[in-house]
């Protein structure tokens, strides 16, 4: 019921993410007449109807309702309904372009957190110029981290990669203002030293050109620093695409190279476009939960479907306890922070 186009996107989404999935199910989760409208509308055959269930909700979170308001007041929200699914095992995931604040609530507080993880994370998908992705966590759900932290984040982000990816064992850099081990602020040389003594492929510190070079398969960061480098990418592309439309529509000359231009044009495009990457997962929950961009049409949404099953089908939860399980902050020595070097002043003279 959420996102900015509701049911006008969901529900197409679901049905042809069931057109191309045919082992799996749909629980669609909103107010009864308005989804049996939809569905009905869409006409979908004999087939993909015995793979939809419905379940009514009695009311729904607004995109613009505080987590407080949505977690107490509203108990029998669309939202809430999908994850307690997701909890009594009705269901194998839950997907929502909803309101991403109140989604966290939600989630966190009916599913709880999973053993050896503090706090969860939110983690995605970002196109590189390998021609492949790169997983960054967190991207919002946690704006003070400690080394600890980070530490999980990194255990939780390898985990999804091996499970959405199939990488045995996928390479994790740590975002950092330099390369060098004495930069960046004290949690982040802290978490430096414990991603070495894991059991994780720690590259090492990445800037944020490494997040598009593909430098490494996971890239680490507190929920600040990842929300702004998420935000500014994505204002970056749009702002891209749009100097390339209006340089291509300047007049009738660059319209005509426009045209001759258009089969590369294309497939820039398709390389950039954000929908093929949408789906964002909240690690660290005894449950699957994705989330998908408020925006999303149902390309995007669709996509956000099929990350959603295929973590479920491929046991991610399974994964991230057995990383976690590695790697606990109390079973990785400490370093005194003093020990640690640090930068040299620098010579102004």
């Amino acid at each position: 019921m959420g996102g900015d186009h509701g049911l006008t996107v969901t529900i197409p989404a679901a049905l042809n993410f069931l057109g191309h999935s045919p082992g799996n199910r749909v629980l669609l989760v909103g107010k009864e007449p308005e989804l049996s409208s939809a569905v009905s509308a869409r006409a979908p055959s004999a087939g993909l109807s015995a793979r939809i269930e419905l379940l009514a909700a009695e009311e729904v979170v607004l995109m613009d309702d505080p987590p407080a308001v949505a977690l107490r007041n509203k108990r029998r929200s669309s939202m809430r309904l999908a994850i307690e699914a997701v909890k009594d095992g009705r269901a194998h995931a839950a997907v929502s372009a909803g309101n991403t604040g109140a989604l966290m609530a939600i989630a966190r507080y009916v599913l709880k957190t999973m053993e050896g993880i503090d706090r969860p994370a939110i983690a995605t998908a970002m196109p590189n110029q390998r021609g492949g992705v790169t997983t960054m966590l967190d991207l919002g759900a946690n704006v003070d981290c400690n080394a600890d932290h980070l530490l999980q984040f990194a255990s939780m982000g390898a985990a999804l990669v091996s499970v959405i990816h199939g990488k045995a064992q996928p390479s994790v850099g740590l975002l950092n203002i330099g390369e060098e081990v004495i930069k960046g602020n004290d949690t982040v040389k802290m978490a430096g030293e414990l991603l070495r003594a894991s059991h994780l492929n720690f590259y090492g510190n990445v800037e944020g050109d490494d997040i598009f070079k593909g430098t490494t398969d996971v890239v680490v960061c507190d929920g600040f620093v990842g929300n702004v480098a998420l935000k500014t990418s994505e204002g970056l592309a749009q702002m891209l695409r749009s100097f390339i439309k209006e340089e291509f529509t300047r007049n009738a000359g660059t319209r005509l190279m426009g045209l001759l231009a258009m089969p590369v044009l294309k497939k820039f495009s398709r390389r950039v476009d954000h929908r093929r990457y949408n789906g964002a997962a909240l690690l660290g929950l005894r449950g699957i939960v994705f989330k998908s961009h408020g925006s999303a049409d149902a390309v995007a949404y669709e996509h956000a479907l099929q990350r959603a099953a295929d973590a479920a089908a491929h046991g991610l939860n399974e994964k991230i306890a057995q990383a976690i399980a590695l790697d606990r902050p109390e079973a990785i020595p400490h370093p005194d922070l003093k020990s640690l070097s640090s930068e040299p002043p620098e010579d102004i003279s």
